[in-house]
């Protein structure tokens, strides 16, 4: 059993993680490396090829704050958990169909 602190995923709730281990083989060497930082809340610019991952590294990590992670204090009645802008209208498009 890996290390936690050697574990890409080691962040992520036990959920996550497992959704992930039975979905993929392994992180790309692209999720491996953001996964931590983006996990941790740090500002992330994360340069791959085509392919590579990175909108899985930063959407895991949302959806697995909003899941799993303790609810932000409210500020007001309505608030923000995740902003997504899209370079692309295709690559909008497969985001929403793999959210659904």
């Amino acid at each position: 059993m890996p290390r936690a602190e050697s574990d890409p995923l080691h962040r992520f709730a036990a959920p996550t993680r497992a959704w992930f281990s039975s979905s993929f083989p392994g992180p790309t060497p692209a999720q491996a490396k953001a996964f931590g930082p983006i996990a941790s809340g740090e500002s992330t610019l994360l340069l791959a090829p085509t392919g590579s991952g990175k909108t899985l590294a930063a959407f895991l990590a949302s959806l697995d704050r909003i899941a799993f992670g303790e609810p932000p204090p409210r500020a007001r009645e309505s608030r923000l958990s995740v902003v997504y802008v899209s370079p692309l209208k295709a690559l909008a498009v497969d985001v929403e169909r793999n959210l659904r």
